[in-house]
């Protein structure tokens, strides 16, 4: 069986519903008649070139292996900054309602 060549604006509106429009991978390969291992690999490439990393070769396992594991600590670390930045904001809105109620 010959491997079928997707267009890369077909690549693009595949990935566009899973990463802007919220959709599950499963759904979209579903949907368009996709595999999930293309579709992963379509996303990961999304969210490297996102970031300015360039994808790893198609055949390099290993490159592909440690990109995923960037990318799963990226997402780590800007779910810790968010919980941060809004534990930040919680105080300084505690902090600023203390300071500012008046002595009985």
């Amino acid at each position: 069986m010959m491997p079928v060549k997707f267009s890369e604006e077909f690549k693009r509106d595949a990935v566009a519903l899973v990463l802007t429009q919220g959709m599950s991978q499963k759904q979209v390969c579903a949907d368009m008649g996709i595999s999930k291992s293309a579709l992963q690999a379509w996303v990961r490439n999304a969210e490297l070139a996102g970031r300015g990393i360039a994808p790893a070769a198609s055949g390099d396992i290993t490159g592909q292996r440690e990109q995923a594991k960037m990318l799963k600590r990226i997402r780590e670390l800007e779910m810790e900054n968010e919980i941060l930045r809004k534990a930040a904001a919680y105080l300084s809105q505690a902090n600023l309602r203390i300071g500012s109620a008046s002595p009985k």
